[in-house]
């Protein structure tokens, strides 16, 4: 089938009763191009009365209903042919009309999804498509709302292949030659038996064919037909996360006339093996995962998501040494895996965080009993082709997994999930305590200190964060988990790191992998990955940080009136704070203390604790990094005490305060790669110095800014196309281009030319700036600027800011 953009021209608003329309209330429709995330222009309010979970969860933004409606030419030349207008996501409970009339509805937020147009459109003459979508109470994250990702229109004949009817795979693969399996399904609308012949063609990077079949199938109507073809690659290039090399099959249909249709797919050569001696191999190569967990918002775009973005976010976690995404709690969008596939990172793809016990008061649980199986197979047809898929995961934390009924359930899912496709591995991410979670609360309940009434799980959990080890791994969570694991090929555990040296003796054929784990403990729980073969990797929460369950990660300091930490924060917190990357994309020091502890890293890194928080008692959660950045630039606190944070993998760092030693200590994974030393902050420069028997490995330098304040900008891509964004990162300086933190001033933009704000903002995680304005500041010396190209030509972008010199941007758009 022919596929073709859907995405420009709409129109969307806030919805209105009808009824209150005639009446003269009505909101005025807006124009809009998607990818579009409607809650993000909502603005956001504090929560009247007391701060709820539910509140936080969706970073005080309001929910509510939206429409949007397009016009489009539908010609006659289409009538007799198949139209088909497909939406990779709609958050939430879509409703679809074309022309008037109910075509279609999808209540899960995060699954593609198509809707037949043929029987409704009229021909010749203009169409209307209308969308609704609903946002209310139904999510423990930021979500967005309304058409938040590509929408395409397929166009094809009664006879064709299949949408996403291409699947490939790879089961016998040695150094000499790779076997591809092809197989297509074909439709036949028409009323009559159709002969046709299949020409296959596998092409490597280059666009060189390096292999080729042909067959003929007689397909019947309205009866989907299936070839197979086995088709072998001499001298392959195997797919990993250090080459990932990709090949495309392309499929071309053609009877007596001619051809009829095409259809191509992206593949890897790549095989997969699991055992608990040797963990996961990938081409018979031991690989740990060093995973990071993300929610799917792109920061300052919201929801909205866009393939630039996506490919953004992916570089920049591959270069901060992750080698695997858990997309949570959620299947990841097409436009991430392409980009995972690309760059070689390796994927958990889960499909849900609720299934028959709900969460939140309007949450997927209504729809799940009905709709399940529809949505694992989308993500499944979605994610069929990609090589950067190694594992797919049913569900998070789900409440029931630890009863009869719960663990029937997700033994229905796994075995769906393999009939679909069985090439890749099932898990499901389990939280131990929550499975006893009500014995838990039973026995807190019984005593003085009662859990209140505003207790969330999250709140548990930090609350108890000492103690999960003990309840993970207590003979109650082995018995109430062991159905659930066993229905599975991986047991996912969402920290649980206590259980992984007891299951080695407890069930031997168990293979585990640390789906969820707090930042802070990174190092323990690598040092379990490494030392055990049945324990296949480590996933942090969270890699990027991300809008919603504010606060979960914000440092805290204890004070006689407030002696206890609080697991969300008030308005007008925006983000969780737990993230190594922040939500422009820029590193924060947990960042590098993990590439550490990976073994990615040997120069040391220096971070310095805010020195106007010195001598308070720190109060974080388990999520919780401390306070610290990269800047030896503090003014206004000369000969204030400072605490320099050093990590290093080394034997001993030594720090140097303009060129002053502050002497030597110990450091490396015996002292959990990390020292401290306490000095007065002067201007100028320290130098960290890694020593490995004595002799230097390497060493970070950090300068205070000084001079007037600069403002620059950088462009990370020359130029960009129509489907593209542009991001423009701007930084205040020192003129040796030193970053200056602590002289955030607020900064205009002026846009023009072909292209448009599609978002600013910084990583402030407590703001009630918007993001849509052209007027914003910068958080820490750093702001980020995405525009959208509207057209072929140039963008142009001015920035100025109090006390500095104006910088303009041009970039081109091809």
């Amino acid at each position: 089938m022919i596929r073709a953009s859907f995405n420009s021209d709409w129109q969307w608003r806030r919805k209105v009763n009808p009824f209150a329309e005639l009446s003269g209330e009505t909101a005025v429709y807006q124009p809009v191009r998607l990818p579009h995330d409607a809650m993000l222009a909502q603005g956001r309010a504090a929560p009247s009365g007391q701060v709820t979970m539910s509140g936080g969860a969706g970073a005080y933004f309001s929910g509510g209903t939206w429409e949007y409606h397009k016009t489009f030419f539908v010609p006659e030349d289409h009538r007799g042919k198949r139209i088909v207008i497909e939406f990779e996501g709609v958050y939430r409970d879509a409703t679809v009309h074309i022309n008037g009339a109910y075509a279609g509805q999808r209540p899960f937020g995060y699954s593609h999804f198509r809707i037949d147009a043929d029987p409704f459109l009229r021909f010749g003459e203009d169409n209307e498509i209308r969308v609704e979508a609903r946002s209310h109470q139904d999510s423990r994250w930021y979500t967005g709302a309304g058409i938040y990702r590509d929408t395409w229109m397929l166009i094809g004949d009664l006879v064709r292949v299949r949408p996403y009817g291409v699947r490939v795979t790879t089961p016998d693969i040695d150094r000499e030659r790779a076997v591809v399996e092809v197989e297509t399904t074909i439709e036949n609308d028409s009323i009559a038996m159709r002969t046709l012949d299949v020409v296959t063609e596998v092409r490597d990077t280059a666009g060189t064919v390096v292999a080729v079949d042909a067959s003929r199938i007689t397909v019947l109507p309205n009866e989907p037909a299936t070839v197979r073809q086995r088709l072998y690659v001499s001298d392959p290039s195997l797919w990993s996360p250090q080459s990932p090399a990709l090949y495309a099959a392309e499929v071309a249909l053609t009877d007596e006339s001619g051809e009829v249709d095409t259809e191509s797919a992206e593949f890897g050569i790549r095989s997969l093996r699991l055992d608990p001696q040797h963990g996961l191999r990938l081409n018979g190569e031991t690989v740990k995962l060093r995973g990071a967990c993300i929610h799917h918002d792109n920061g300052i775009l919201g929801a909205a998501t866009f393939a630039r973005a996506e490919e953004r976010r992916v570089r920049i976690l591959r270069d901060a040494g992750f080698n695997a995404l858990r997309m949570s709690h959620h299947p990841m969008s097409r436009a991430m895996l392409d980009a995972c596939d690309r760059l070689g990172m390796l994927v958990v793809d889960e499909a849900f965080d609720v299934w028959t016990s709900g969460k939140n008061e309007f949450d997927y649980s209504l729809n799940f009993p009905e709709w399940w199986e529809r949505d694992i197979e989308a993500m499944v047809t979605k994610d069929f082709n990609h090589p950067s898929v190694i594992l797919y995961s049913i569900g998070n934390e789900i409440p029931e997994v630890g009863s009869p009924a719960g663990a029937a359930w997700g033994r229905k899912l796994a075995d769906k999930v393999r009939a679909l496709d069985d090439t890749r591995f099932v898990t499901n991410a389990i939280n131990g305590m929550l499975t006893v979670l009500s014995d838990l609360i039973a026995m807190r309940n019984r005593t003085p200190e009662a859990v209140q009434e505003d207790t969330g799980i999250n709140t548990f959990m930090s609350d108890t964060a000492d103690m999960m080890d003990r309840i993970s791994s207590s003979e109650l969570v082995s018995q109430r988990t062991a159905e659930a694991f066993a229905a599975l090929d991986v047991a996912g555990m969402n920290y649980a790191e206590g259980r992984y040296a007891l299951d080695k003796g407890l069930f031997p054929n168990r293979i585990i992998l640390g789906t969820e784990t707090f930042p802070t403990r990174i190092d323990g729980n690598w040092t379990l990955v490494k030392q055990h073969g049945h324990v296949i990797g480590d996933f942090t929460w969270a890699g990027w940080d991300y809008l919603g369950e504010v606060g979960i990660g914000h440092p805290q300091y204890l004070t006689a009136d407030d002696p206890r930490p609080t697991h969300t924060a008030p308005y007008p917190y925006l983000v969780a704070g737990c993230g190594d990357i922040d939500i422009t994309g820029h590193r924060r020091p947990a960042s590098y203390y993990r590439e550490i502890v990976f073994g990615l890293r040997a120069r040391p890194y220096i971070a310095v604790r805010k020195p106007q928080h010195h001598g308070k008692v720190f109060a974080g959660g388990p999520w919780t990094w401390s306070d610290s950045i990269s800047s030896w630039t503090w003014p206004g606190f000369d000969e204030a005490p400072v605490t320099v944070e050093v990590y290093s993998d080394a034997e001993e760092v030594e720090l140097l305060v303009n060129g002053r030693s502050l002497g030597r200590r110990p450091v490396g994974e015996d002292h959990r790669f990390r020292t401290e030393f306490e000095t007065a902050y002067e201007p100028g420069e320290i130098v960290a110095i890694a020593y490995l028997d004595g002799v230097e490995t390497g060493r970070h330098t950090l300068r205070s800014a000084d001079g007037p304040v600069q403002l620059r900008a950088s462009v990370e891509h020359a130029t960009a196309d129509g489907d593209d964004l542009a991001y423009v990162e701007l930084t205040l300086t020192a003129p040796d281009g030193t970053c200056h933190p602590a002289a955030d001033r607020t900064v205009s933009l002026d846009i023009s030319g072909t292209g448009v704000l599609a978002g600013f903002g910084n990583a402030d995680p407590s703001t009630e700036a918007r993001f849509d304005s052209v007027e914003g500041s910068t958080y820490e010396g750093r702001a980020l600027v995405i525009l959208r190209p509207t057209a072929p030509g140039r963008i142009r972008l001015v920035a100025t800011a109090a006390d500095c010199e104006p910088v303009e941007v041009l970039i081109p758009v091809e």
